[in-house]
């Protein structure tokens, strides 16, 4: 048998389709994922950063010729219509938010995380960047599988240049979410999410995966976005990179996904004269300027 493929849809696909196959495969290329007219806004607000960003440092998991550039909220209204693109974060919502129960005394309370916008990045392979190795992006709060019998992040990677097998296409093992922790990936195993600008890929965070070697002469862009269950820790701390003032320019669902939130379960409140508040709440009040500041 050979490596399995990566299937492709329509940006018409509904959610339903989409989670099917990602829980079959462990993720999907969607097509067409952002008009023209948004891809093009994207290009220029993330050349302006990109092209002044120096390569990393880290040969090894980085890249010594990549370009990785954070803060995308903070900094592009369009990248927040991307992360609040229906068919992103409805299948994210489909996929994390899990029931479950807890007891609460004699009450018998049914629930379900919630999730975060755990971590915005452009990431810009350049021409002679090799391999990335390949990791599981769940890693970062030391997951396991299968035994928590849930998923930690659904996460995105929109193309914004054509993605290819030469220039370091995102290099995917599918049906590795269904691995154990015991079984080490190989570069034989991938495939290369090959897709045209505009597209993205969406994958679950126990999928192994690593950015492809850049073989070309021109630099490979995409953006990359995850969403997290809400009871893990940000991977990118918004409260520092992103100003409280940015923060209110945001609509309210985006402000409560960058943990400017009560989750579910009464994690993340802030004290405010004495009582337990929605740091939500904060946003509307004018004596607040900024974490650590307070009042």
């Amino acid at each position: 048998m050979g490596t399995p493929k990566l299937s492709t849809v329509g940006n018409d696909a509904s959610v339903e389709q989409v989670v099917e196959i990602i829980r079959r495969d462990g993720g999907v290329i969607i097509s067409e994922f952002v008009s023209s007219e948004t891809l093009k806004s994207l290009t220029e607000e993330l050349d302006a950063y990109l092209n002044v960003t120096p390569c990393g440092m880290d040969p090894y998991f980085a890249g010594a010729q990549t370009r990785r550039v954070a803060r995308i909220i903070g900094r592009s209204d369009k990248a927040v219509d991307v992360a609040l693109s229906p068919l992103f974060i409805e299948t994210a919502r489909k996929i994390l938010q899990t029931p479950t129960h807890v007891w609460v005394g004699s009450d018998r309370i049914e629930t379900e995380p919630d999730i975060q916008l755990s971590i915005t990045q452009a990431i810009q392979i350049g021409p002679g960047q090799g391999l990335q190795p390949l990791h599981r992006d769940d890693a970062t709060s030391l997951w396991r599988h299968p035994q928590y019998g849930r998923e930690a992040r659904l996460q995105l990677m929109l193309a914004i240049s054509d993605f290819t097998e030469e220039n370091g296409a995102t290099r995917v093992i599918p049906g590795s979410h269904q691995w154990d922790d015991e079984r080490m990936p190989t570069q034989e195993e991938t495939v290369a999410a090959e897709m045209k600008a505009g597209s993205a890929l969406l994958w679950v965070g126990s999928v192994y995966h690593g950015g492809g070697a850049n073989s070309t002469s021109s630099p490979r862009t995409g953006l990359t976005m995850a969403y997290d269950l809400a009871f893990l820790r940000l991977e990118e701390n918004h409260f520092l990179s992103i100003p409280v003032e940015r923060v209110r320019q945001l609509p309210a669902e985006m402000q409560r996904l960058l943990g400017w939130s009560v989750s579910s379960t009464l994690l993340g409140w802030v004290e405010v004269d004495g009582q337990m508040r929605d740091p939500h709440d904060l946003l509307d009040m004018p004596a607040f300027s900024e974490p650590g500041k307070g009042f």
